[in-house]
């Protein structure tokens, strides 16, 4: 069991942005470090599901939709590898769903959209757009960004879009004979999807954000800032700096992390948790370089390594961001960084937990924080997976497991109202609704 194997955090809702996430995390580590037990009641006992897809406390039901190879609104089949997901407020009381799906051009299904409406010919990855209705049914979905590369995570916006991240740096240069998965493109961009958006989006890649192995994003509603993690052992920390905030594809400056007075940091171990730095940024001049040297110019202009840096997210002012491997043990990292208070202030960086210890959780990735609070992760790991939540008291407790296979969860969010929760199993390929007596 580990800690934190893939990423820890993700932006994967609105209502993220409004949440501060130390809290139950916070009290989670005190009271592992102070001796004291880590589990506790939660919602009840697992209730073994009739159907054998999705075991639940009692009380709590479930929906199941939009299940890969169903035929979909606009003709075509769903397509498979579900991954990172946003809810966002449609009309009449709907939620709208937009769905990651992390398929490469040989994977088996695709994002099914005409030649023009493709990134690249050989790209099969991309987003579905869900529109669910108040009783949780699903009334619509569609494909909205066809032609990408391993679509895994992203982030959702405060201007009512999708960021999807491409975990790719795929050219054709790189392409050999018999390859399945050779490209007509270069990748390694961000794509945008708006929530309302009716259909296939123009793919336009958000060049200015720079090329290389995306993972997560997360926006600063203050300043319109994007924050975005590499999913590279030797990755960066970047911000985006817009043109025009809120218009992403005007472009901008591309910056990496640089820690003051520690050049060139690697902070994989060597970090002491709970201290604050003061951190620079140093500019990106070849944002989309033919070869994947972003990091390479980065690293070399002062910035520091990040190992494998995964998910992210926003709360009130602060950003936290995860590092799959970091650590000591290996067991994970997740870091806090604050903004400054004006453009001569690069802001701070402190070692957020650490904790070297592989008896508590196995393999979180896509997390979501609920309106009251508790922080729910999802199992990507060997065996039987579950969704595990934290609540404010720092105790873990299992929420739901996947009945069906080993399987990893993903995409966990809630609806505006904080009444369901929308969750993916990634193969087959199922997306669920999930309600019941939520803690208020």
């Amino acid at each position: 069991m580990s800690f934190s194997r893939r990423q820890f955090f993700t932006l994967a809702g609105a209502g993220t942005a409004s949440v501060v996430l130390a809290a139950p995390l916070r009290a989670l580590y005190s009271r592992e470090s102070g001796g004291k037990s880590v589990f506790g009641q939660g919602y009840g006992a697992l209730q073994a599901d009739p159907q054998g897809l999705l075991d639940l406390p009692q009380g709590f039901r479930y929906k199941a939709f939009s299940k890969t190879g169903e035929i979909m609104k606009d003709g075509n089949p769903v397509p498979g590898n579900h991954d990172g997901m946003a809810a966002f407020a449609g009309p009449r009381k709907t939620t709208i769903l937009v769905r990651n799906h992390e398929l490469s051009p040989g994977s088996r299904t695709t994002v099914v959209a005409p030649e023009n409406k493709k990134y690249d010919a050989l790209g099969r990855g991309g987003t579905t757009t869900l529109i669910v209705g108040a009783n949780r049914e699903l009334i619509k979905d569609y494909a909205s960004l066809a032609g990408t590369y391993r679509n895994c995570a992203g982030g959702s916006t405060p201007w009512g879009s999708w960021i999807s991240c491409e975990e790719s740096t795929a050219t054709p240069d790189t392409n050999t004979p018999g390859n399945a998965n050779n490209v007509s493109k270069m990748h390694g961009y961000n794509f945008e999807v708006p929530a309302r958006a009716t259909g296939l989006v123009d793919p336009i890649p958000l060049v200015g954000m720079g090329r290389f192995n995306h993972e997560a994003i997360a926006v600063d509603p203050k300043t319109g800032i994007v924050y975005q993690t590499e999913d590279r052992g030797d990755g960066l920390f970047y911000r985006f700096i817009p043109k025009q905030p809120g218009f992403l594809q005007a472009g901008g400056v591309l910056e990496a992390l640089k820690i003051k007075g520690k050049p060139q940091a690697i902070t994989k171990t060597g970090f002491t948790v709970g201290q604050t730095m003061a951190v620079e940024w140093v500019k990106i001049a070849e944002v989309n370089p033919v070869l994947d040297t972003v990091r390479v110019e980065g690293f070399a202009k002062g910035a520091a390594q990040f190992s494998r840096g995964e998910g992210i997210a926003y709360g009130k002012g602060e950003f936290y961001f995860a590092c799959t491997d970091g650590g000591a043990a290996s067991k994970g990292q997740v870091w806090r960084y604050i903004p400054g208070k004006n453009s001569n202030d690069g802001g701070s960086l402190e070692l957020f937990v650490e904790p070297n210890d592989g008896t508590v959780l196995e393999s979180p990735d896509n997390a979501i924080v609920s309106a009251f609070g508790d922080v729910f992760l999802c199992e990507d790991g060997d065996g039987t997976n579950y969704v595990v939540g934290v609540n404010l008291q720092g105790e873990l407790y299992q929420f739901a497991r996947n009945a069906l296979n080993d399987s990893e969860f993903c995409g966990v969010c809630f609806s505006p109202d904080g009444r369901t929760m929308f969750l993916n199993i990634q193969s087959p390929g199922i997306t669920f609704a999930i309600w019941g007596p939520w803690r208020r």
